[in-house]
């Protein structure tokens, strides 16, 4: 009765096990995984943002596929004022498409690329929600690595040595997730190039292109005309209210490629209609709340990076990989058991919640992930438990 596309594992694995077991005892938990912003103790203009959804134009049924004209120009606003813009062509509204998430726009590029049994070429380690998107549009996945030496990189040879007749393009987070790595200048001309000659697409993440954090962000692909191009973000991320559910996709390449991919897409998002009215009118205020929250969360992240750091100065079985951009941090952690029996050794043990790395596909076990975000005063009650317990 069922498709076979939904056929997925639903018994929880030992990890999700032992946590649901600790909160239905009641145990104290810390959680370093905390990445809700409206659950992390920030101050939001309440005020504007209910206001903004106030609008009597969105009584109107305006139905436009790609999104309102008046969200659009904020959006393209958005990355015309942004320092990357510098020497580069102005985005236009036209490159535009809204959709309600990220989510969304995947599954409308899924479905404008890749016919049932295509691949498209992830990272790894990287966030898991894409092994589920491509399961429900019927599209293969094939990882390529990142490895680290100084800092992450994008290990271009392997992508070259992954692509076969039926690869239809190439993921990028920017930055990564939870890596923290930035795609460099130098990774983008490959990768362009790249694409370009073998007639394939780069689609990039680019939610939390605006949080930089031990380097700066070089390029965004929204400017990557090259090959045919898309750069998702949204407002999750940038102005940190994951609840009014709003994102885009931008569209670029050579003008033949964008125009019938354009056209393409335009059907796609006619079909749905998804995005309703009151948020796209209230994008423009809500694209200016980015201005206060991001301030508030910088501060937590260096706070809590900078007490991380001071503690493993004395601490001699851990250590920080370097984090470019993004709200997670990545400890490297003695593999003398798997990151799983360690996370739930972390639980039962010592309150703490942490991801183990195998959640992002990291390629041996010896990986924790930590949210930067949690509230100041948690994160170092719980960084110190950890250390504790590693050492």
């Amino acid at each position: 009765m069922f498709a076979h596309r939904t056929g997925w594992k639903r018994e929880p694995n030992a990890y999700s096990a032992a946590l649901n077991g600790a909160r239905a005892r009641g145990q104290t938990l810390i959680d370093l995984t905390l990445s809700n912003p409206t659950r992390c103790n920030f101050d939001f203009d309440s005020r504007a943002i209910l206001d903004s959804l106030r609008n009597p134009a969105s009584l109107d049924y305006d139905p436009q596929p790609q999104g309102l004209l008046s969200a659009r120009k904020a959006v393209a606003g958005y990355y015309n004022c942004h320092k990357l813009e510098a020497d580069q062509e102005q985005i236009s509204p036209e490159q535009i498409f809204l959709t309600t998430s990220t989510s969304e726009a995947y599954s409308y590029l899924f479905r404008l690329l890749c016919d049932p049994g295509d691949e498209l070429l992830i990272p790894g380690p990287s966030y898991p929600l894409f092994d589920f998107l491509a399961d429900i549009q019927d599209v293969q996945l094939r990882r390529y690595a990142l490895f680290y030496d100084h800092g992450w990189h994008i290990d271009i040879g392997d992508i070259a040595k992954s692509i076969h007749e039926r690869t239809r393009g190439v993921l990028v987070v920017n930055p990564n997730n939870p890596t923290g790595s930035f795609l460099h200048a130098e990774e983008l001309r490959q990768l362009t190039a790249l694409c370009r000659d073998r007639e394939l697409t780069l689609i990039s993440d680019e939610v939390f292109l605006d949080y930089e954090i031990e380097a700066a962000a070089e390029v965004s692909v929204a400017l990557c005309g090259d090959c045919l191009s898309f750069a998702l973000s949204g407002l999750s991320k940038l102005s940190c209210i994951p609840q009014m559910k709003l994102a885009w996709m931008v569209v670029n390449g050579p003008e033949h490629l964008r125009k019938e991919a354009h056209a393409r897409l335009e059907i796609i998002a006619d079909t749905y209609l998804s995005v309703n009215a009151p948020i796209q009118y209230a994008l423009p205020q809500l694209l200016k709340q980015k201005q206060r929250v991001q301030s508030q969360l910088f501060g937590r992240i260096r706070a809590n990076v900078g007490f991380l750091d001071a503690q493993l100065e004395s601490c001699r079985t851990v250590r920080r990989l370097k984090v470019e951009g993004g709200w997670y941090a990545t400890l490297r952690v003695p593999a003398k058991k798997s990151d799983e029996e360690l996370a739930i050794d972390l639980i039962e043990q010592a309150g703490v919640v942490v991801h183990p790395g195998h959640f992002y596909d990291f390629p041996q076990d010896g990986y924790l992930i930590v949210s930067l975000i949690t509230p100041d005063s948690e994160f170092q009650t719980g960084i110190l438990a950890l250390l504790q317990m590693v050492e």
